[in-house]
């Protein structure tokens, strides 16, 4: 464990090294950001973070967002995804574009995004590298936790006391909106019932 984390920390590294302060990190609030932060703020607090807030996150989502801050003294930035025109929510304005569009804002003028990607979250992200070229966008995107597993994550989360999102304890594996997110394993309770394994951030 203690090598997965040296080399998750100097990743972190030479990403500040080489971007900032043109550089950000995604967080969804999953307990991969708890330790991405925790890295993170070790290496550079100044560092950016942002969220992307569709408007219909679980409530403990929110939770821990404000215990996260708390601890940190960090102020995450708040990409809006929420329905357009303060119509109500639907299905066919979830994720997809509106949460592509607040990413495309989120990494406007940046040259590189950190995020929680793991190789054996899904088979869309098997081959996710700690550093690789996002040609969709034109920046650099670093997977710091990349070959970490799930039991990595979580002996990290305790050792170092780190709050988490509690509703991983609740047979979450994988957290996204409140009316499309199931318990389940690795991503198959992110829009239960349906054939989708992403929203379009990382594809």
């Amino acid at each position: 464990m203690r090598g997965l984390e040296l080399r998750a920390e100097e990743t972190l590294r030479e990403a500040v090294e080489r971007h900032h302060p043109r550089l950000v990190m995604a967080c969804s609030f999953q307990k991969e950001e708890t330790v991405l932060i925790d890295l993170l703020m070790r290496v550079e607090p100044s560092a950016r973070v942002f969220t992307i807030d569709t408007g219909v996150l679980f409530p403990e989502t929110y939770q821990v967002w404000r215990e996260i801050e708390d601890r940190y003294g960090l102020a995450i930035e708040v990409m809006d995804a929420g329905p357009p025109n303060g119509t109500p929510w639907s299905a066919a304005n979830c994720c997809g574009a509106r949460k592509v569009e607040a990413l495309e804002l989120a990494l406007s003028g940046v040259d590189a995004w950190i995020t929680g990607i793991r190789r054996e979250q899904s088979p869309t992200r098997a081959d996710a590298e700690s550093v690789e070229w996002d040609s969709t966008r034109g920046v650099w995107k670093v997977n710091p936790l990349a070959e970490w597993t799930s039991e990595d994550v979580w002996r990290y989360v305790s050792d170092h006391e780190l709050p988490y999102h509690p509703l991983h304890d609740r047979g979450y594996e994988s957290i996204g909106c409140a009316p499309c997110t199931l318990p389940g394993n690795g991503r198959e309770g992110r829009w239960a019932g349906q054939e989708k394994t992403e929203c379009g951030l990382h594809v």
